[in-house]
């Protein structure tokens, strides 16, 4: 079914790709999203963003996995120790640990099945920290890149 449209779940689905071999990349892949019959039902978008900020699709040796510590254990100098702190108080501050574990979760998904993803963009370039996680290949700490440009 290379090359055209297929029908999956009540949503077409533009089959470009080997559905087989995708098929076999995912079943190394341990969490996966699945049609949601929440979506047909009448639901705020807000409702809906809140109900899935608590039910983040990862293992739980990530969902429990001290972000923080394991970040700062990332760091190699007193600056990067100084930027990385003051870049999870203002994580912290906006309640965006989950999505910082979810990240790391994503990351090695993605290097464990050997995807490339982009060298990275816009101003999630200015954090140090997703930097660090690998979300991105900007050293924003050696460009001197202001944090707020991305917290703001």
């Amino acid at each position: 079914m290379r090359g055209q449209s297929i029908p999956i779940n009540g949503m077409l689905v533009d089959a470009t790709v080997d559905l087989e071999t995708a098929a076999l990349m995912l079943e190394h892949v341990p969490t996966f999203i699945q049609y949601n019959e929440l979506a047909m039902q009448s639901v705020t978008i807000e409702d809906f963003d809140h109900m899935n900020q608590e039910n983040w699709l990862m293992p739980d040796e990530y969902k429990q996995l001290d972000i923080a510590e394991y970040v700062l254990s990332l760091c190699d100098s007193e600056a990067a120790l100084q930027r990385v702190g003051e870049e999870l108080l203002m994580y912290q501050a906006r309640e965006l640990f989950d999505l910082l574990r979810y990240l790391k979760f994503l990351v090695d998904v993605m290097q464990e099945n050997h995807l490339i993803w982009g060298v990275g963009r816009g101003s999630s370039v200015s954090s140090y920290v997703l930097y660090l996680l690998k979300v991105h290949r900007i050293d924003s700490l050696h460009y001197n890149l202001d944090i707020a440009e991305f917290l703001r």
